[in-house]
């Protein structure tokens, strides 16, 4: 009955047979790989973790010695029969060709029919009488529609192997480590044995491939041949061949859906030219607990993606899976020049005006907030470019303080940083950069500032290139100093656990974050030394040969001199908004006043915490008033406006007094924390 049901099958009209062309352009891969913008491969990154299979593999770039090995094991008549051997059905009995424990006479072409067929798929316990005769069926239809090379190239390319494993191309790469085209005679025999017996034990495999080898004349000493199947199946598969990149990017952006190959806006010079920077940096801060990096190029205008490094690799980073790029971390003082964007746009400020570095106490809800800059020490009445270029924290808690920490909270939100509490819940400390936020979206935002025409973004962007501005804290001859217009700015996070340098110049927006994925703190690494080479290094790469512009001014912008009085600082040629120039800036008054408070910090009931992460050096309590004599606890420390004290816990009384031994004012302040330890 079951044979006559296979004869009303080959009888019935038959279905549509795909063509050379349908199977290979159907081919599917488990492994996908990205390219850059013009062509060349970034990385390769498996997405089906079901099987295993690579490319389609021309015929024509496949070893002879493989091409030979398969024809012999598998259909040493395949250039003579037309999809069945019937030679060989007769040498070896017709149930052979049936027999549903062994290929026996299936041949090649027999072989892809029922590959190619899912109706012809062998099942567990084997193929029925009728699905053989089928499959013979189709195998005749193959050989007169297909060539013998297109046959036997997709054979090669569809058949199973060992495991997982589809295609001579994915056993090529993970048993042996190479492209089909360089295997050699022993490895072809040991390919072609799999094929016969894929998940057979290594002796027997060893035994058909040694068969294999003396088939073609080949000298074999079958124990050592055994040796060698069982060190290759035994070892992990050999990793794809090839630079790896782009990890994280590939992660990101391939579609297991699309095809092999997949295009991206990468820029491969670029990428690579980023990641050596990361790792040498790094390795430069060797000793210094700092083993992660991440870097993020776009293009300003299109805002496509040129450069993304999410780890500095396996061999750096105990984290190397971890995407520095889209983790969130505490940006520090790199959002102070949104605060300073949106206090010129209210005409709260000018790029000149003055602002008072000098301690404050700042009632909140939850108390007291006495913010502190990076030094310990205060500067008195800076300008609002001096004090976004040196990068004081004073200040821009007082102006987030005017401005309200709402407004702030909405236009970094305005701007995707996609802040995760409340306003209420940062407090001024969003000045200062007490959230969290992916360096993805603080280079995005950077891009955004870049792109604002309006008054207020083009003088923020002037203030951040003005490597004057800056000289105050990091010089004149720091990494953040180029040769082309740039504007830049970087930030430390609590206890020095993130550094980043953020900044864009003509053509390019750049971002560096440096730190641990584990959330350690460096050892004594800032902005300026941890992630500013890296971003300098890449400004001077993408700018070679071609130095970056400044902007043109907008409209409502105009530029005047202006003097500073007491010379405070030089007078120089100023941006304003249309409506806020001033040609002198006075601040004599509001000094005089400060100055006959007595004691203007601390501020009687201060509250100081130390914090053992940073260094004793550095956590100085600077007194400041009336020139006169410091008195602390009764005992005279010595004369000036100003005197820095190492504290230690517990509550003290200040005074200060005058010439004549009059005390001038007294306050009573107290530290908190374990008290520094002393360097022997």
């Amino acid at each position: 009955m079951a044979f006559g049901l296979a004869l009303s099958l080959l009888a019935s009209p038959a279905a549509a047979q795909a063509s050379f062309a349908e199977v290979k352009a159907a081919h599917k891969v488990s492994d996908f790989t990205l390219l850059d913008r013009q062509g060349q491969v970034l990385q390769t990154l498996r997405l089906d973790m079901q099987r295993r299979s690579l490319a389609w593999v021309p015929l024509a770039e496949m070893s002879p010695a493989l091409l030979t090995a398969m024809l012999l094991g598998e259909d040493q008549r395949f250039y003579a029969h037309s999809g069945v051997d019937w030679a060989a059905v007769a040498s070896a009995g017709f149930g052979n060709l049936w027999n549903s424990r062994t290929r026996g006479a299936s041949t090649i072409t027999m072989q892809l029919a029922g590959l190619l067929d899912e109706g012809l798929a062998r099942p567990s316990g084997g193929r029925s009488l009728g699905q053989k005769l089928g499959q013979a069926w189709q195998a005749g239809r193959l050989e007169r529609n297909w060539s013998k090379a297109q046959i036997l190239e997709a054979y090669l390319n569809s058949v199973p192997f060992r495991g997982e494993v589809i295609g001579i191309h994915a056993l090529s790469q993970t048993l042996f480590g190479k492209h089909p085209s360089g295997l050699t005679t022993q490895e072809a025999a040991l390919a072609a044995a799999l094929v016969r017996a894929p998940n057979a034990a290594p002796e027997r495999v060893a035994e058909r491939a040694c068969a294999l080898l003396k088939l073609q004349g080949a000298a074999a000493n079958c124990a050592a041949v055994q040796g060698q199947v069982e060190a290759l199946l035994a070892r992990p598969a050999s990793p794809l061949q090839g630079e790896a990149l782009a990890p994280h990017y590939a992660r990101q952006v391939l579609k297991a859906d699309g095809p092999p190959r997949q295009p991206s806006s990468l820029d491969a010079g670029l990428q690579r030219q980023a990641l050596n920077l990361l790792r040498q940096q790094l390795a430069e801060l060797s000793g210094r607990n700092v083993e992660d990096g991440a870097v993020l190029v776009l293009d300003r205008a299109s805002g496509a993606v040129l450069a993304w490094v999410g780890s500095s690799g396996d061999d750096y980073s105990s984290a190397a899976q971890v995407d520095g790029v889209l983790a969130r971390r505490q940006p520090g003082s790199t959002l102070k020049p949104f605060i300073y964007q949106l206090a010129l746009e209210k005409k709260l400020i000018t790029a000149a005006s003055w602002l008072d570095d000098s301690a404050a106490q700042i009632s909140t809800p939850s108390g007291l907030y006495l913010p502190q800059n990076y030094d310990k020490t205060f500067r008195g009445y800076v300008s609002a470019r001096a004090a976004l270029g040196n990068s004081l924290n004073v200040p821009a808690v007082k102006l987030t303080a005017m401005l309200g920490v709402d407004p702030l909270f909405e236009r970094l939100n305005a701007l995707g940083l996609g802040l995760r509490e409340s306003a209420g819940f940062y407090g001024l400390s969003l000045a200062l950069g007490s959230s969290e936020v992916s360096l993805l979206k603080l280079t995005q935002a950077y891009r955004a500032l870049a792109n604002d025409r309006s008054p207020a973004a083009f003088i923020v962007a002037d203030m951040l290139a003005d490597n004057n501005a800056r000289a105050l804290t990091f010089g004149l001859d720091s990494p953040l100093a180029t040769s082309g217009f740039a504007a830049v700015k970087t930030g430390t996070s609590k206890d020095m656990r993130d550094n980043w340098c953020l900044g864009f110049s003509e053509r390019f927006v750049v971002g560096v974050w440096v730190g641990n994925a584990s959330g350690a703190p460096m050892h004594g690494v800032s902005g300026i030394s941890g992630a500013a080479p890296i971003w300098a290094g890449l400004m001077r790469h993408l700018h070679r040969g071609r130095p970056s512009r400044a902007p043109q001014p907008p409209a409502g912008v105009l530029h005047q001199r202006v003097e500073f009085d007491a010379q405070r600082e030089p007078a120089r040629e100023e941006w304003f908004v249309a409506g806020t120039e001033q040609a002198l800036m006075r601040s004599t008054a509001q000094m005089g006043a400060r100055a006959a408070m007595g004691i203007a910090s601390p501020r009687d009931g201060s509250i100081f915490a130390l914090d053992p992460d940073i260094p004793p050096q550095a956590q100085r309590i600077r007194f400041e008033g009336q020139t006169g004599l410091w008195e602390l606890n009764g005992k005279a420390l010595g004369r000036g406006a100003s005197w820095q004290w190492a504290p230690k816990p517990g509550k003290h009384r200040l005074r200060l007094l005058d010439t004549r031994g009059q005390v001038l004012q007294a306050v009573v302040f107290e530290v908190r924390g374990a008290e520094l330890l002393k360097k022997p």
